[in-house]
């Protein structure tokens, strides 16, 4: 699951593209170690086996990127998140204390504003998605029912992950479903397309 995977058309339908690799796993174990590294759970790219949990993951970082508008590792800071969000919000992402890194990471594939840093080289990013704290939403910014969603969605541990089921019966899904929000006539405004005479209404995230 990552953000180029996912296909919206101008009724609003919401769909999932490139199966290839993926399939509703129950009670088995999926072997292969293929699919774009950058979206992989920390379990993936440890070499260990891995199940529908390492979707949720990658699930988790795609609703991060698609939230702030760049892929999330490493995390802005708060400079950044200024020039993302036009106000003040906050340090949202703390160095953490157990860091054993000495210097800053280098920058991520995508950034607001410039940035001096050298480009963030794979290796290093699969580095920092294995041993540092994963990416979270700015307080500030986002309902505390959206970050704890992404929260329980980014947990390394995939034993403790939530899972699908809880996932659907998170707080931030059932309001959502509650919504009627006309996600087609934004989508056309936003991006200059006709809408449809008859267009798809869903629940509103």
């Amino acid at each position: 699951v990552k953000p180029s995977n996912i296909l919206v058309n101008s009724r609003g339908e919401i769909k999932l593209c490139d199966f290839g690799v993926s399939g509703q796993l129950i009670d088995s174990m999926a072997n292969s170690f293929v699919g774009t590294r950058s979206y992989m759970s920390p379990e993936r790219l440890q070499g260990t086996h891995y199940s529908v949990q390492s979707d949720i993951w990658s699930m988790g970082l795609s609703l991060v990127e698609m939230a702030i508008g760049r892929y999330p590792i490493p995390p802005p800071d708060t400079k950044e998140l200024e020039l993302m969000f036009g106000c003040p919000v906050g340090a949202d992402y703390p160095v953490s204390e157990t860091s054993p890194r000495q210097r800053m990471p280098g920058r991520p594939m995508s950034a607001y504003g410039s940035d001096s840093r050298p480009p963030m080289a794979i290796f290093e990013l699969l580095d920092y998605i294995v041993n540092e704290p994963p990416p979270k939403l700015p307080s500030r910014v986002f309902s505390p029912e959206f970050q704890d969603f992404v929260n329980k969605c980014l947990i390394k541990n995939p034993a403790e992950r939530a899972d699908l089921k809880q996932l659907m019966v998170h707080i931030f899904i059932k309001r959502a479903e509650a919504e009627e929000v006309d996600f087609a006539g934004w989508l056309c405004s936003t991006i200059g397309l006709n809408q449809p005479s008859t267009p798809t209404h869903v629940g509103g995230l």
